[in-house]
Formats: C-alpha cells, sequence, structure tokens
C-alpha cells in the first residue's frame, strides 16, 4: 500500500498512458495565453498534444486557466473539447491506445509526473458528464457519498454531514431530503444531474470538469445547472464543455475555442463574443459553420 500527500504517491508506477513530457523552460512564455495574471493559473498547459491510437485529436494546445473562474471550451463536434478536458485530469489515458505529450500543470505541479496518483488527482479535479451517470442500484444519500467512502473512508464518520453539504451546494437538498433512502433512479434526469455534481462535490475538489452537463436536461432544468455554476464558481474553478453558444456566453468568464484539436482563440467571454480576433471564431458562432 502506498502512502500519499497531495497528488503525489510514494509508488514509482508509471501513469498508464504514453506521456512525453516538456521541460517548464522549453516553451517561451509568449507561446502562453492566460486570461489574467499566471498567479492565478489553476491549470498551466503547454503544447498539449493527444492521439487515440495513430489519429491526433489535440495539437500543441497552450493556455492558462484561471482559478475560480469559469471557462466554457466551445466548438464544432470531433474538435476535440471533451479530450482536451479529459486530459486535465487523466482521465483520456484511461481509453485502450490513447496517449498525450507536453505538460499539464495543475496547482505548479506536473499532473503527469509518475509520482503523481491518477484517483488522488481525479479527487481534486472532479468530472461531470453528459448524461446523469447516477449509481443506478444506489439510494440518493449512496450516491453522494461513493467518492467519499473510496477516497476518504476515515470521513464517512462525518457521512450525514457531508451528504447535506455536497446537496445544499448542488441546490438539491431541499428537494431530496426526505427522500435519501430513495433509488437515484426516482430522480428526474435535472435532479440526477445536480446528484451527480453533489456526489463530485463531496470529496472537496478544488476543480470541476463539466462536459456538456445540460445537454440531455429540458430548459429548466438547464436553467437550474447554471444557476449552480454560478454560485459554485465562488469556491471552485469550473471548465465547461458546451455546444451552446448563449450557454457558453451566460456562464463563463473566459472562452477557448477550438477547431480541427486547434486552440484558434482564448480570451473573456465578452470578447470572444463581440469582437472575436479570428475570422474563424466569428464565423462559427455567428452559425456560419459547426
Amino acid at each position: 500500500m502506498t502512502s500519499s500527500v497531495g497528488l503525489y504517491s510514494t509508488s514509482d508506477t508509471a501513469p498508464r498512458g504514453t506521456v512525453s513530457p516538456l521541460k517548464a523552460s522549453s516553451l517561451p512564455s509568449s507561446h502562453l495565453t492566460t486570461g489574467e495574471n499566471s498567479l492565478s493559473a489553476k491549470f498551466s498547459i503547454e503544447n498539449l498534444s493527444a492521439w487515440f491510437g495513430n489519429q491526433q485529436v489535440i495539437h500543441s494546445i497552450s493556455t492558462n486557466i484561471s482559478e475560480r473562474r469559469v471557462t466554457a471550451v466551445i466548438g464544432p463536434s470531433g474538435c476535440g473539447k471533451s479530450t482536451f478536458i479529459r486530459c486535465l485530469n487523466r482521465m483520456h489515458e484511461l481509453v485502450p491506445g490513447a496517449r498525450m505529450g507536453g505538460l499539464v500543470k495543475f496547482n505548479g505541479h506536473n499532473i503527469y509526473d509518475r509520482r503523481v496518483d491518477p484517483v488522488l488527482l481525479r479527487r481534486r479535479v472532479g468530472m461531470v458528464f453528459q448524461k446523469p451517470n447516477p449509481f443506478p442500484t444506489m439510494s440518493v444519500r449512496e450516491n453522494v457519498l461513493a467518492g467519499l467512502k473510496l477516497t476518504k473512508p476515515g470521513k464517512m464518520k462525518q457521512a450525514a454531514e457531508i451528504a447535506e453539504q455536497a446537496l445544499k451546494q448542488a441546490a438539491l437538498w431541499k428537494e431530496v431530503k426526505d427522500r435519501l433512502d430513495e433509488p437515484s433512479t426516482s430522480l428526474s434526469g435535472g435532479q440526477q444531474q445536480r446528484l451527480c455534481i453533489a456526489r463530485a462535490l463531496a470529496v472537496k475538489p478544488d476543480v470541476l470538469l463539466m462536459d456538456e452537463p445540460c445537454s440531455a436536461l429540458d430548459p429548466i432544468a438547464t436553467s437550474r445547472i447554471e444557476d449552480l455554476i454560478h454560485g459554485l464558481v465562488e469556491h471552485y474553478t469550473i471548465i465547461v464543455v458546451t455546444h451552446n453558444m448563449q450557454q457558453a456566453a451566460r456562464v463563463s468568464n473566459y472562452t477557448i475555442f477550438l477547431l480541427l484539436g486547434e486552440l484558434i482563440e482564448f480570451g473573456e467571454t465578452e470578447q470572444i463574443f463581440t469582437a472575436p480576433k479570428d475570422k474563424r471564431t466569428e464565423d462559427y458562432i455567428t452559425g456560419k459553420f459547426g
């Protein structure tokens, strides 16, 4: 059994994916794009590339992600949005044949360092998927506490308090406080998605990655998730993949536009949507393609 501090484990096991890290000094600072001062960067990304087998889906992306801000990732289907955010918590490497190259720093630490425990990383950088994925055989309460039970079993003594807090953060407590022992599948689609957010929040992450979190929801449920994002950003760094231009404009502080796996433009959302610097960004936002 290995001991762990922060993201690091004393185990010398290499990550499952094939990684080609760059030295931090190997890339000129002028190649980095940042929305704010680099001191506030939660992620610093340098020359990130990713492959599935021989197919390259991400091409040398360099950017910073600001702390406690919402960053939207937009672009047409197949442009690498989901792969990009999966590289930020090493979920990409779980796909057979997947590999990446470049450098991803989280709080200043290279997440692809062989000493980093991917399980601990994914606790700090949580993921909410496109379709709600509560564990169907578990109750509402058990779903919220599933990650905590796996990664922080010692905290289960405070299980009731932690579950309540996470459900309140996910704006779900009032709707389910009398239904905690019911199956998670008894909830509506929007409630299930907020339950999945509560499950991610229960382990006290630093970052929430949200991959099209509203695409399977109706407008009312979508509005609730967007309101939730506005509240959570006071305490968390949030990265949202979305096809919905209006949603990106409503919820985000910064926007990344990807096209064919390349970062075309990154800046403050208002600037991206009102005065894009690249003609391809303007064409996509105005619906000329995508």
